[in-house]
């Protein structure tokens, strides 16, 4: 059983990767008549930017209007904030130190670097644009994202300190996020045909360039996993608990294992719940933070989230470099690290973001998508082993220094 659940996890993601990979064979066989597939990927992105914007709405301000007892949290709550905006803002940091030094485009696209961006991104300029609109109609524009988001948490945390009354409006909210989300599912089983037929265009119109510059992604990505797995989790772990913290990653294994083979962390939480329970962590701490960083808590995706940034950058030819645009990107990969992650579909409204907030034209978001799919499992892998690191910190600052020792002395 075990076995057959693993190979359909994986089933329909090799049919994607396979309907990409096909499709830059045939765009390399029909050369730039490849074009007149284009109109088949059209049609999925379109798909995706029409369903965005009620998605966005009515999953953020379901989940805020149905949130019960959050005070109940204390300190908890807090230091589990605290850690996951610290590991994801260095995670964060890593990656634009390395794609400072080794972009993951070399040579940008010709007729997409013409084209360029829609805007420049300037933090004292566009505040307030980024965050407000003129007029209701503007937030229903998948353009203005991020005012849709803030609109989205503050009518769901309305309807919630309503009280009883608002009960009927998040459950109607929560149906409705249900019925967006299938449509994205069913809207996804179109994706082979729709990607393929868009790399197809890409590769008849570039040439072999694309593939390339999916391979530099990936030297880029597995190194920094394998940097962020044995040499910042040691670190995190003798904050943590000092050697003890150091000797109690070998019971990440099977966190690690199950999390590349199902490609979920959710999916991980119940073996994530015994491994920080072998390490040590309080009960009442594992059962709050590991379900919580299961949907907020990612490393690796907040890694990924720079490495889109700056690919998007190297593609359209513009300098991936200035205070603004690292600040900029720092805020957006937080953004789908730990609060876009909480949300069904916060990845795909994570990339979307970020073709909104820097002006790229809507093709741009095929490209980001690719880089999600390629490096999924590994960044997965991250993201879910990483929980047992962050219950680690909760408890250091909780419990104190030795509470991995009165931890163990209890259980004896």
């Amino acid at each position: 059983m075990k076995k057959k659940s693993m190979l359909n996890s994986y089933v329909f993601p090799l049919i994607l990767v396979s309907g990409i990979i096909l499709g830059g064979v045939i765009g390399k066989i029909m050369g730039p008549k490849a074009i007149a597939l284009k109109p088949f990927g059209d049609i999925f992105i379109n798909g995706m930017f029409t369903i965005v914007v009620p998605l966005v709405f009515t999953t953020i301000s379901s989940s805020i209007a149905s949130m019960n007892n959050l005070k109940r949290l204390g300190g908890i709550l807090k230091y589990l904030v605290l850690t996951f905006v610290i590991t994801g803002l260095l995670a964060s940091l890593i990656i634009i130190f390395v794609v400072k030094y080794y972009p993951p485009v070399v040579e940008p696209l010709r007729s997409l670097a013409e084209g360029g961006l829609n805007q420049k991104i300037s933090i004292s300029e566009k505040v307030v644009e980024a965050i407000t609109v003129t007029d209701f109609v503007n937030i229903l524009s998948r353009k203005n994202i991020l005012p849709l988001i803030l609109f989205s948490a503050f009518f769901g945390y309305c309807v919630n300190i309503v009280g009883e009354k608002g009960k009927v409006i998040a459950n109607g909210l929560t149906v409705l996020s249900e019925v967006f989300l299938k449509m994205i599912e069913i809207l996804i089983l179109y994706a082979p045909i729709g990607l393929g037929a868009y790399f197809a265009t890409l590769v008849g119109t570039y040439g072999t360039n694309v593939a390339a510059m999916y391979g530099r992604v990936l030297t880029i990505y597995m190194p920094i996993c394998i940097f962020y797995i044995f040499v910042m989790f040691p670190i995190y772990a003798y904050i943590a608990a000092g050697k003890d913290g150091i000797f109690a990653l070998k019971e990440l294994v099977p966190s690690a294992l199950t999390s590349l083979t199902t490609q979920s962390s959710l999916a991980t939480l119940p073996v994530n719940l015994e491994v920080s329970e072998k390490i040590g962590v309080s009960k009442d701490i594992r059962d709050i933070v590991l379900p919580i960083g299961a949907t907020a808590h990612m490393d690796g995706t907040c890694i990924s989230s720079i490495l889109k940034i700056s690919f998007l950058f190297g593609a359209y030819g513009v300098p991936f470099e200035g205070l603004d645009t690292y600040i900029v990107a720092l805020l957006l990969s937080l953004m789908g690290g730990v609060v876009m992650s909480g949300i069904p579909g916060g990845g795909a409204i994570g990339e979307m973001l970020i073709v909104s907030m820097y002006g790229f034209p809507p093709e741009a978001l095929v490209l980001i998508t690719t880089i999600g799919i390629i490096i999924d499992a590994p960044a997965t892998m991250l993201n879910a082993t990483g929980d047992n690191i962050a219950a680690m910190l909760v408890s250091r600052f909780v419990e104190g220094k030795d509470w991995i020792k009165k931890t163990r002395e209890e259980v004896i």
